[in-house]
């Protein structure tokens, strides 16, 4: 089994303990980022993650920390994600009680930006359990606008297929940038992703 490879020893830590505090959900209940209208059907599930800063950065950051950690995790990881979204989706669906999602969204952002910018390489299980938290978030704030769809069943493919797709596309950044100066500015990028999630921490 692989070990985690990270200089300093740190950040393993941090990162964990920002998964704790979006599991804790410190913030007030989330209500800013679901939608109250009625908006609906697979051309609106497929733009709301292309056009959503927040989730946008966070699947295009489980692509690309994929691409950086090679091997097995190039496609665990963005499988993995939308199939536990699946499950936050239908707790958001039942109305399960859960507050800090937009916290735990926020900080899904900064941890894999860290991740990526110190090139965090844990074990795939420790990876595939630190997206499962974020997963669920994200999930949830989404499954939360599908009773109000106009067509629940069709926001939810596209959605997903907007998902896919932003995933692909770190997975090719990321895997591009490995052949760059060994992968130095993967690193950079993890950082203004990183810093993204500082913005819509403190917002």
């Amino acid at each position: 089994m692989r070990r985690s490879r990270l200089k300093g020893g740190h950040v393993p830590a941090s990162i964990i303990a920002l998964s704790g505090l979006a599991v804790l959900g410190l913030s007030a209940p989330a209500s800013a980022h679901i939608i109250q209208g009625g908006a609906g059907g697979f051309t609106s599930g497929f733009e709301h993650p292309l056009t959503g800063a927040d989730h946008f950065l966070a699947m295009f950051a489980v692509g690309l920390w994929g691409a950086q950690m090679g091997g097995r995790p190039v496609w665990s990881l963005p499988v993995a994600f939308p199939l536990i979204m699946v499950v936050g989706g239908i707790m958001g669906i039942l109305g399960v009680p859960m507050i800090g999602i937009e916290t735990g969204i926020a900080l899904s952002i900064l941890a894999l930006g860290l991740a990526i910018a110190f090139a965090w390489h844990p074990p795939e299980w420790g990876a595939l359990a630190l997206i499962a938290i974020f997963a669920i978030c994200h999930g949830y704030a989404h499954g939360a606008e599908l009773p109000r769809a106009a067509d629940p069943a069709d926001y939810a493919i596209g959605f997903v297929l907007a998902t896919g797709t932003i995933h692909l596309i770190g997975i090719g950044v990321g895997l591009g940038l490995q052949r760059i100066h060994e992968g130095r500015f993967s690193r950079v990028l993890g950082a203004a992703i990183a810093l993204g999630g500082c913005y819509f921490l403190v917002t």
